[in-house]
């Protein structure tokens, strides 16, 4: 069962343990450990592999522990937020990925007009590669690379869009009584600051006005993705629990 977010705070746990700005915080901190994964690659802090095993792993270890204990001893307002940006993050880069896809496909086949061609995904294995200390080159072929490599690639890059998805859920607090806007600013804010970063150089990315025009849309319709269906995920989990109690539950 999921609970209703919008009720004064009961929990019998800690702040740093429960939906408060503290344990808020703490969320977002722990979150945002996926995307530090390549930032710490980009900047010479520390390599990727080892990143995901010393703070990637045990931050996501600690972040579901601590959505758990709500669950099962909080108020579940915590385990609520988490479940509901992780599934709407899952949704929106789902939503992200299939706007993308005509541009990755002409640029696989060559067919199509020019405009309509764009690597797009062509870093998911570099992503896997780089986690398992495998050497590449930016334009290596995608079949070259290990199947372990493509997995993992893919595996990070549903990460980033899950853990966003809780990064917005802390921001906010509470997706019923905040404009799904707020999802789509803090989705341009991301692509602008990662196009700000070393991305484009490190992977040999031409940063052509298309490349920006192409990624800044689809960044626009994964914070729609995002900002609607967490809304309409805790709507239904509000509607749940009047229900429930309705009937004595």
């Amino acid at each position: 069962m999921i609970l209703n977010m919008s009720r004064p705070p009961q929990s019998p746990l800690p702040a740093l343990l429960s939906w408060t700005p503290l344990g808020r915080a703490i969320v977002f901190a722990l979150s945002a450990m996926s995307i530090w994964c390549l930032l710490s690659e980009f900047y010479g802090l520390c390599s990727m592999r080892s990143f995901v095993f010393l703070m990637l792993i045990p931050a996501m270890l600690l972040l579901t522990s601590m959505a758990l204990l709500d669950r099962s001893r909080g108020d579940r307002r915590l385990f609520t937020a988490v479940l509901i940006g992780a599934i709407a993050g899952f949704v929106a880069a789902c939503a992200y990925d299939l706007f993308r896809l005509p541009w990755v496909i002409g640029y696989a086949n060559q067919i199509g007009p020019a405009w309509l061609r764009l690597p797009l995904f062509r870093v998911f294995p570099q992503f896997g590669a780089m986690i398992l200390s495998q050497p590449f080159t930016p334009h290596q072929p995608a079949a070259s690379y290990s199947l372990s490599a493509h997995l993992l690639g893919w595996i990070y890059h549903f990460s980033n869009g899950m853990t966003f998805g809780i990064m917005y859920m802390a921001l906010i607090g509470d997706a019923l009584k905040r404009s799904w806007l707020w999802a789509i600013a803090l989705a341009t804010g991301l692509e602008i600051m990662m196009l700000l970063t070393p991305y484009t150089t490190f992977f040999a990315i031409r940063m052509t006005a298309l490349f920006i025009a192409v990624t800044l849309s689809a960044h626009l319709l994964f914070g729609l993705a995002l900002g609607l269906s967490s809304k309409w995920m805790q709507r239904r989990s509000l509607t749940s629990f009047v229900q429930l109690r309705a009937l004595g539950g």
